[in-house]
């Protein structure tokens, strides 16, 4: 399992050396292609050659490049390496309207739970409506409980004056946090043959990730947390320290129905699982419950 995260922020020269990634900035490292899931570039002079493009497809890794607000605005995608993505294409396009219905009660009831779970490990009060929301959902949400509990859980996290579309800190983190888990998530369905543009819920024509964007759901709650937790340090742009420590997110440890891993594992296991509902084999997800903010043990 890949696990490093690489985010490249100073002027720096990217080629392939065998089965290394060299980074040539005052000195050159170099970084096994097996051990990287995500690079980001996050400066404008940065190069890289076409090998090292080649490397990141074959090797399934994440390539981001910000924009000139320093946000991801892309992600380059290994072109449908699986072996079955016709014959899953015409599963996601064919999977039965009470099937996808179940599969986002799962995903909304997991995102409700783990964002009242993000409210008590903040130390904030009214969880237990959150709670109740979970609980009723029902078979596509058709209360739209989703949103409900959406804009109560923020303005009881970051204050009743708070504002998704506002201009601040806060924002600007969440989005960042955001984009880098929505790029993990659609690496990790191509990866298993599914198209990121078919989703179960998601649905615009202008959306590319609509499957990655049902599939966040219940891990948004992880970089809501760390929001919560690491009060802002400038009035609205990240620090490179900031966005570093999102990044890292990715190996923060999640719970999930097979045990303790990081969240790159716990994607990788909930991709699975959604596969399994697109083939009929079963109508439960193995989705991440929120524990809190601790970095994954790796074991040697």
């Amino acid at each position: 399992m890949a696990w490093r995260s690489v985010m490249i922020s100073r002027p720096a020269k990217l080629w392939r050396e065998h089965f290394s990634l060299a980074i040539e900035q005052e000195e050159t490292a170099f970084v096994p292609f097996e051990d990287i899931a995500v690079i980001v570039l996050n400066h404008r002079e940065i190069t890289l050659t076409h090998p090292v493009l080649s490397a990141c497809a074959e090797y399934g890794i994440g390539l981001y490049a910000t924009g000139h607000n320093h946000q991801p605005a892309g992600v380059f995608l290994p072109f449908l390496p699986h072996s079955r993505t016709t014959r899953m294409m015409r599963l996601q396009l064919a999977i039965a309207k009470p099937a996808a219905k179940q599969a986002w009660a799962s995903i909304v009831k997991r995102k409700i739970e783990n964002q009242a779970q993000c409210m008590k490990l903040a130390g904030v009060d009214a969880a237990d409506r959150l709670d109740s929301y979970a609980r009723r959902v029902r078979s596509g949400d058709p209360e739209n409980l989703e949103a409900q509990a959406a804009a109560f859980y923020f303005a009881q996290l970051f204050g009743k004056d708070f504002h998704r579309a506002e201009l601040c800190w806060n924002n600007a983190a969440l989005d960042y946090g955001y984009a880098v888990l929505r790029g993990a998530i659609a690496r990790g369905l191509v990866a298993h043959g599914l198209h990121p543009t078919v989703g179960l819920f998601h649905d615009s024509e202008q959306n590319a990730f609509n499957l990655a964007d049902d599939m966040i759901e219940p891990f948004r709650p992880l970089v809501d947390l760390h929001v919560a937790k690491h009060p802002a340090t400038t009035e609205g742009e990240l620090l490179p320290a900031d966005k570093s420590a999102l990044i890292a997110l990715l190996n923060v440890d999640v719970a999930m129905p097979q045990g303790r891993m990081s969240v790159l594992s716990a994607i990788e296991y909930a991709v699975e699982s959604l596969a399994r509902v697109y083939e009929g084999d079963t109508h439960e997800m193995d989705l991440p419950r929120l524990i809190g903010l601790q970095p994954h043990a790796l074991e040697h």
